[in-house]
C-alpha cells in the first residue's frame, strides 16, 4: 500500500507532572518552530488558565513540528498530541490515540510507572500501537533508572502487551535541558553523549510508522476534538484516513445517528508550531481543521458524497462520580462576594443565575467533552452531572465559576450499576508514596475506607510504595485528610479499576459542622467564643445566613451557633476595659476541599467570589423535623 514518507503522527502519555508538556516545548524550540527574538513562556502547550495554576494538562491539544534530517532530506512533519496524565480526563486521552499511529511513553527516572501511567498505556496497547519509552528527568538526585526500566518491563506484561508491542526502544531524557541519547547516563546525571534531541526525533522517524492508504479509497475523515473560533465559528479538529479533503469541497457529513447531508467545507487550517495558518488540500494521515459545519460532533466522519462510508464512532469508558449542579437557591444569590448588592453593581449585572443559562452552559461542555453526561432531576433548576472522577466535575465548576455562573453543587456520589441483580460500585486502585514512619496512619486511613491492600514495596530509601482497590467513595474528602496525617509528605494516586459489588456504609467525617442560626455580619467577639468548639471557615466581617456551616464541630454532631453575637457596651463595661483574646486564623476551604467536607445533608454554593457551605434546608426548624423522620423511617 502507499505510504506518506513525509509525517509521522505520535502522542506524548504519561502520568501527571512527568513532564510531557516540558519535552515538548523543547522539541518545538529544537525544530525551530520559533523566531529568535521571540518571548516564550514555560509549558507553552498549557494554554488553558486553570492548567497553568494547577500545573496539569487538561485538554488534549496538537502541535506540529517539522523536523530537517541531518542527512539532508526532505523536512518531515510530526504531528504531536500532548494528552492529559490525569485519568479524570481520560476521554481526552482516548481521543487524542485516535488520531495517531504511536506512542511515546513518558516516565520519571525516579518515580518509574504510576497509576495513570497504567491508565494511558493500557489504552495504547488495547489499540495496538507501537511504544517508545522516553526515561525522563534523569538528572535527578534520586533517579533509579534501572529499576524504573524493569518496572516499565513489568507493566507491560501485567498489561498483556504481545511480543511486538514489549520490544520497544528506550530514549534517555532531561527534558528540561532539551537533551536525549540512546545510551544510559549514570543516575542523577543528564545523557554525556548528546546535547540536544536529535537522538528523540531519529528514533520517532524510525519506530513511528508512516500513514499508509488505499489510493482508490473514497474520502474518509475522523472527526476527533472541537474547538471555536470568533469569526469561524465551530471548528472541527479532524485526521484524514482515506482520500484529500480539500477547501471549498462538498463533503457528506455522516452523523452519530447515521443520518447524512451534504456540506461545503469554508476553511481548511493545517497546525505549525502552535498557530493555525490555511491550507488547500490535506491528504491521508494529515491532522488538520476545518470550518462551515454548526454542529459538527466528536466521533463523527466526514466522507465522499457519492460513497459516503462512516468510521467507528469514539466510545469512552463510563462515568464513575455524579454531582448535582443547579441554579444558586441561598439568601444571597446575586449579591456579589460581600453579600451587599450596592458594591459590585456592575459585576452583578454580569451574573448568570438562572436555569436556562445554567443548562445552556452544560449542554455546551457535552459538545466537546465525551466523557460527561448530563441527566434531568426531579427539579427543573438541577441537574445530574456524571464525569470519570472527582477533579474533572471540580474542573468544570470552577470554569462556570469564573465565567460568572452561580451554582449550588450537591455533594459528589458513584454512580453504581445492577450486575446479576447486585448492586456494584466502582473501585479504584490507589498507589500511595510515604516515608515510612506514617505507613501505620496511611493504613488506619484506608482501613476506615474499607481500602485492601494489594501490594506493598520497599525501596529501601526511607519510603514506602502500597497499592490499595478502595471503593471510589471512600476516596471522596480522603486527600485532604491524608495529607494532614502524612505531614504534607505524602504523595497518593488513583486510577478506576471497574466495579465490584457495595462495600456498604462509609464514615469517612467524624466531625459535625458549626451552622449559623441567624443571618448577619460575623463578629469577632462572637468568633472568639466559638473558637474552642471547632475549626471555623469565616473571617470576622463576612456575611452570613440561616442555615450556612461557619466552622466545623469538634464533636460528631451539628451545632447551631450565633456568629453575629455583638459585644453590648454598658455604662458599667467599657470597650478598653476588655482582655483581648487573639482569633485563631480561619480555615479557607478550596472549592475541592469543601465538595470533600460535605456530608450527604450539606451542598456548596459557589459565586465568582466565594464558595460557601450549606445545609440544603436552611431552616433550623424544618431541619430537626426533617432528620426525626429520617430516623423514625
Amino acid at each position: 500500500m502507499p505510504t506518506r514518507h513525509d509525517i509521522r503522527n505520535v502522542a506524548i502519555v504519561a502520568h501527571v507532572d512527568h513532564g510531557k508538556t516540558t519535552i515538548v516545548d523543547a522539541m518545538l524550540k529544537q525544530a525551530g518552530a520559533f523566531a529568535a527574538h521571540q518571548q516564550l513562556d514555560d509549558r507553552m502547550m498549557d494554554s488553558n488558565d486553570l492548567e497553568r495554576e494547577k500545573g496539569i494538562t487538561i485538554l488534549a491539544k496538537n502541535t506540529a513540528v517539522k523536523y530537517h534530517p541531518k542527512d539532508g532530506g526532505a523536512p518531515i512533519t510530526i504531528n504531536i498530541i500532548d494528552t492529559p496524565g490525569h485519568a479524570d480526563f481520560g476521554g481526552e486521552v482516548e481521543r487524542g490515540l485516535s488520531m495517531v499511529d504511536a506512542v511515546v511513553l513518558l516516565v520519571d527516572a525516579s518515580e518509574g510507572p504510576l497509576p495513570q501511567t497504567r491508565f494511558v498505556l493500557r489504552k495504547a496497547l488495547q489499540q495496538r500501537k507501537p511504544v517508545i519509552l522516553c526515561i525522563n528527568k534523569t538528572d535527578r538526585p534520586d533517579s533509579r533508572i534501572d529499576e524504573v526500566v524493569n518496572e516499565t518491563y513489568d507493566l507491560f506484561l501485567d498489561l498483556d502487551a504481545d511480543e511486538d508491542q514489549i520490544e520497544f526502544p528506550i530514549v534517555y531524557a532531561c527534558g528540561r535541558d532539551g537533551i536525549a541519547s540512546l545510551t544510559k547516563p549514570e543516575n542523577g546525571t543528564v545523557p554525556a553523549d548528546s546535547d540536544s534531541l536529535e537522538p528523540f526525533f531519529s528514533a520517532i522517524l524510525e519506530h513511528v510508522p508512516a500513514p499508509v492508504y488505499d489510493e482508490e479509497a473514497p474520502l474518509q475523515a475522523h472527526v476527533t476534538n472541537l474547538d471555536a473560533d470568533n469569526f469561524l465559528g465551530r471548528i472541527a479538529l479532524l485526521r484524514v484516513e482515506q482520500g484529500e479533503l480539500r477547501k471549498g469541497q462538498t463533503v457528506a457529513w455522516i452523523k452519530r445517528d447515521g443520518t447524512i447531508s451534504n456540506v461545503r467545507i469554508t476553511e481548511l487550517m493545517m497546525t505549525e508550531a502552535l498557530t493555525r495558518k490555511p491550507a488547500e488540500v490535506a491528504g491521508p494521515g494529515d491532522i488538520c481543521a476545518v470550518a462551515g459545519i454548526p454542529d459538527i460532533m466528536i466521533g463523527e466522519t466526514l466522507a465522499d458524497p457519492e460513497n459516503p462510508i462512516a468510521l467507528p464512532l469514539i466510545t469512552v469508558d463510563q462515568p464513575a462520580i455524579s454531582m448535582t449542579i443547579g441554579t444558586n437557591t441561598s439568601p444571597l444569590v446575586g449579591r456579589g462576594g460581600t453579600g451587599k448588592g450596592a458594591d459590585a453593581k456592575s459585576a452583578v449585572k454580569q451574573r448568570k443565575v438562572t436555569a436556562r443559562q445554567v443548562k445552556d452552559r452544560l449542554d455546551r461542555e457535552l459538545i466537546g467533552n465525551v466523557s460527561l453526561r448530563v441527566l434531568d432531576t426531579e427539579r427543573p433548576d438541577a441537574w445530574e452531572v456524571q464525569g470519570r472522577g472527582e477533579l474533572a466535575l471540580a474542573i468544570l465548576v470552577e470554569q462556570m465559576r469564573r465565567e460568572g455562573f452561580e451554582l449550588t453543587i450537591g455533594k459528589p456520589q458513584v454512580v453504581t450499576k445492577e450486575v446479576d441483580g447486585k448492586t456494584h460500585e466502582p473501585v479504584e486502585r490507589l498507589t500511595v508514596d510515604v516515608p515510612e514512619e506514617h505507613m501505620g496512619a496511611v493504613t488506619q486511613l484506608m482501613g476506615v475506607r474499607k481500602g485492601r491492600m494489594d501490594n506493598m514495596s520497599n525501596h529501601g530509601s526511607g519510603w514506602v510504595r502500597m497499592e490499595f482497590v478502595v471503593p471510589s467513595r471512600g476516596l471522596i474528602g480522603f486527600r485532604t485528610e491524608f495529607l494532614t496525617n502524612t505531614r504534607g509528605t505524602g504523595i497518593a494516586h488513583s486510577i478506576h479499576e471497574g466495579h465490584e459489588p457495595w462495600f456498604g456504609t462509609l464514615t469517612t467525617r467524624n466531625n459535625g459542622s458549626l451552622v449559623a442560626d441567624r443571618a448577619g455580619a460575623v463578629t469577632a467577639f462572637a468568633m472568639t467564643n466559638l473558637q474552642e468548639r471547632g475549626v471555623l471557615f469565616t473571617d470576622p466581617g463576612t456575611e452570613v445566613y440561616e442555615g450556612m456551616i461557619v466552622g466545623e464541630n469538634s464533636r460528631s454532631d451539628d451545632m447551631d451557633v450565633n456568629i453575629t453575637k455583638e459585644k453590648k457596651l454598658t455604662n458599667m463595661r467599657s470597650a478598653s476595659a476588655d482582655s483581648f483574646e487573639a482569633i485563631v486564623p480561619p480555615r479557607k476551604l478550596s472549592l475541592e476541599q469543601s465538595l470533600e467536607f460535605c456530608r450527604d445533608d450539606e451542598c456548596v454554593e459557589v459565586t465568582p467570589e466565594a464558595v460557601r457551605i450549606r445545609k440544603v434546608i436552611l431552616d433550623q426548624n424544618a431541619r430537626g423535623r426533617a432528620s426525626s423522620r429520617a430516623k423514625n423511617g
